[in-house]
């Protein structure tokens, strides 16, 4: 998550209480006169407020002290309830200088929370640092790799409302789309990139992504190419498409052995074929990836033998 700067830092168990009508002067009156209190209007017996409550927490947390959270339970405190008539729940207000500041009703997506966050640690004078940026960045990519791509898309695309021009967002962005099996809107975001980034390697990179993803959608199975190769070891286009199966299945370093063996064994094959297959998955990976490092020396060590 997006943590900010620009407020005291105070001890996690001062940043979210439980509060009621007899404490809410103190809580969060007069506690917003130095930070911006978040007011979280809940009930025990409300679905949403389950989600929406841990992922405020969480969001305050990793703010670092910019802003604080109280939370209520309407049950047991009717009449501050009725007094800000709060309608349904969950119910959200941020008060800053003791006045409401901003808020919203029901449930909302984690970049949705963080972005309301973001406007009220702004309100209460706080300001973004460079580091809650690339703590997001982690936290994305984390999702990413727990196959979460929705949740990693919407971070990613907060992180670039705050930085239009981060490389790396921009790139997970692209790659949040391929993972969710959506090529078309990946290949859109990647040719709307800004100028200033448009070259970089990262972006290079999830356009060969897109493009094996494209030519796995029209590889065989696998154990379908394996088999059609064990019939007969020179069939060169089941092993071609074997190597792109692979790399979709995730087998980077198995796709690269086979287009290597396609290489040895016909370099000329399909106007080289074999050799711009390579490169292709090679631009894929990361630049001090194994698989890429080996492949690359081995694919020299062919060339030049």
């Amino acid at each position: 998550m997006l943590e900010l700067g620009g407020g005291a830092s105070a001890p996690a168990d001062d940043l979210i209480k439980d509060s009621s009508e007899a404490s809410f002067m103190q809580d969060v009156v007069e506690a917003s006169q130095e930070v911006p209190v978040i007011v979280d209007f809940w009930a025990p017996w409300c679905g949403p407020c389950k989600t929406l409550g841990p992922a405020l927490e969480a969001a305050v947390t990793n703010a670092g002290g910019s802003v604080k959270m109280v939370k209520i339970d309407i049950d047991q405190n009717q009449g501050i309830a009725q007094q800000l008539q709060i309608q349904s729940i969950p119910t959200v207000y941020a008060f800053y200088k003791g006045q409401p500041v901003d808020g919203f009703q029901g449930a909302l997506p984690p970049s949705e929370i963080q972005t309301f966050i973001d406007r009220v640690i702004a309100a209460g004078g706080g300001e973004q640092s460079d580091s809650g940026l690339e703590e997001a960045i982690t936290a994305a990519e984390a999702m990413l790799d727990e196959g979460a791509a929705v949740d990693a898309a919407q971070t990613f695309a907060a992180i670039l409302g705050e930085d239009p021009n981060n490389v790396t967002a921009y790139a997970g962005l692209v790659r949040s789309h391929i993972a969710m099996d959506d090529l078309d809107q990946a290949e859109a975001i990647l040719n709307g990139a800004p100028a200033e980034i448009s070259g970089a390697p990262e972006l290079e990179a999830v356009h060969a992504q897109i493009e094996l993803a494209r030519q796995a959608a029209d590889a065989g199975p696998i154990v379908d190419l394996q088999a059609a190769l064990s019939q007969d070891e020179n069939n060169h286009q089941a092993r071609l498409d074997l190597a792109t199966a692979l790399h979709a299945s995730g087998d980077a370093q198995a796709a690269i052995d086979q287009l290597l063996e396609l290489f040895k064994r016909d370099p000329e094959w399909n106007d080289g074929a074999a050799k711009t297959q390579l490169f292709t998955v090679f631009d894929a990976l990361p630049p001090n990836d194994p698989a890429v490092l080996n492949g690359r020396r081995k694919l020299s060590s062919l060339i030049f033998a």
